[in-house]
């Protein structure tokens, strides 16, 4: 390997998955885009641009359309589709070649094959199944394959096991912040890549899903979000310019339109973390926020999601009974036998159908905007750990209905939140109570003391008309 890759390598978001040195005959670099979904601020694609540099080869960025990634859904897939053309723009920008295909010629094997690669370039996705896919092509290749942590501000291998509790990563992490927490150089492609005439490429502005027979299309597409990079970048300074000021002050009340509400674009890749985490720190400097403001969402960006990969990573169980530590699965063993009154099927929680006014305006959320206050979340969560005939059976549907109808789902910090929710994941035991044992209650009471519960179920309410009358 060169000096200068084997330097590359030593980066703490590197994971050397095939070791060696590039193909002597390659005729470019290949960056295989899944979770980073962006041309900008991405590690991996610069990691790509790096090593094409020094070997002087352009480099090709493909993204193959999966027609059966688990969970996925219609409503996922448009948002991502609408994703492609700003990728495409942005990447011709930095002069690297955008590819897509589809089933069936969307092989990776085959594209690498075809442009003549001399070395494979990933991002990282500590979720089960990518991780396996991961794992299988890194056996199969003939070639290096590194995996780059693009998901995260402080890469997740400075970290090698899973941490418990967030106040004591926070003293892990912060004293990392500054040498990760800087803007990173916009990094052109010295070659460019000669498109073969006749060159098999999707036209990134069509219907990726067309055709799909077995494909789900019963979870349509919502109006609430357009994906992205260029509509996250447009929400992020609505937030910074708009927002982050009050953010303490209303990051807690479901019925203000307080938050980022850029989860959705951090699922998909389409904004970096440290996009997000450099403007609110630009809000600081030019004062229009204060330090309590910027840090308190820099703690749901940073080490709250951080958190959750790094628990994603290392629990193999993660989304299951399995993840909670032993004293909550003690707890809530002892009370499994409780009695629980009301019960609700699937059907019924997935409807809204329920007594509770307050849950059933979160569920609208989900059903019709895709997405739900993170506030509504721990009680949506928690709510169907009361109403489910076990914990296993409650986090079993709170994984479904977060996979099937949240933009941002499928994803750690989803996982995270459930797991602390109802399993008292980086969480601590609480008041004994029924059910529930010692794991941490909310209740609908207290919640409408904090926020303006009427003023939330009516928005939900008319969320949901407006959606059935389309």
């Amino acid at each position: 390997m060169p000096r200068a890759l084997q330097q590359f390598s030593q980066d703490a978001r590197v994971t050397v998955r095939r070791n060696g040195a590039p193909l002597p005959q390659g005729k470019c670099v290949v960056y295989w885009m899944q979770r980073a979904q962006r041309a900008l601020d991405n590690p991996a694609l610069d990691m790509a641009i790096r090593i094409g540099n020094e070997l002087g080869l352009p480099v090709v960025a493909y993204f193959s359309a999966i027609s059966n990634f688990p969970h996925a859904n219609l409503r996922h897939y448009v948002f991502l589709n609408q994703g492609l053309a700003d990728i495409e723009e942005d990447m011709a920008e930095r002069n690297v070649t955008f590819i897509v295909r589809r089933p069936p010629g969307n092989s990776l094997e085959q594209l690498l094959e075809e442009v003549q690669a001399a070395m494979l370039i990933g991002d990282e996705n500590p979720c089960r199944e990518p991780e396996r896919w991961r794992q299988v092509i890194a056996k199969r290749l003939n070639m290096p394959y590194w995996t780059i942590d693009a998901d995260v501000v402080v890469p997740s291998n400075l970290f090698p096991k899973h941490q418990y509790m967030v106040h004591i990563f926070r003293k892990r992490f912060e004293p990392l912040l500054p040498q990760y927490l800087v803007p990173q150089p916009v990094i052109q492609a010295e070659k460019s890549w000669p498109h073969p005439k006749g060159f098999e490429a999707f036209d990134v502005r069509h219907d990726v899903t067309e055709g799909w027979s077995k494909f789900d299309r019963s979870v349509k597409p919502v109006d609430s979000f357009h994906g992205g990079t260029h509509e996250a970048q447009r929400l992020l300074k609505d937030f910074v310019t708009n927002k982050l000021a009050n953010y303490p002050k209303e990051r807690n009340h479901p019925e203000l339109d307080g938050t980022s509400r850029l989860s959705p674009y951090l699922h998909f890749g389409h904004i970096s973390p440290l996009t997000i985490a450099l403007a609110v720190e630009d809000a600081h400097k030019n004062k229009h926020a204060s330090r309590e403001a910027c840090d308190s969402y820099l703690n749901e960006l940073i080490a709250w999601r951080d958190m959750a990969v790094n628990f994603v990573k290392f629990v193999p169980g993660y989304d299951s009974f399995e993840a909670a530590p032993e004293w909550a699965q003690k707890t809530l063993r002892e009370h499994a036998r409780d009695t629980r009154d009301p019960i609700y099927t699937l059907e019924e929680l997935e409807r809204a159908e329920t007594c509770d006014e307050l849950w059933n305006a979160a569920q609208r959320q989900m059903l019709h905007a895709g997405w739900m206050h993170n506030y509504m979340r721990m009680y949506w969560a928690k709510k169907i750990l009361e109403w489910s005939p076990s914990p296993v059976q409650a986090w079993e549907t709170c994984v479904y209905l977060n996979d099937r109808y949240f933009l941002d789902g499928r994803d750690p910090n989803g996982y995270a939140g459930i797991a602390w929710a109802i399993g008292g994941v980086h969480d601590r035991p609480w008041f004994e109570r029924d059910i529930f044992g010692t794991i941490r209650y909310m209740s609908g009471n207290a919640a409408a003391k904090k926020f303006d519960a009427t003023r939330y179920i009516r928005q939900m309410e008319e969320l949901a008309e407006s959606a059935q009358a389309e």
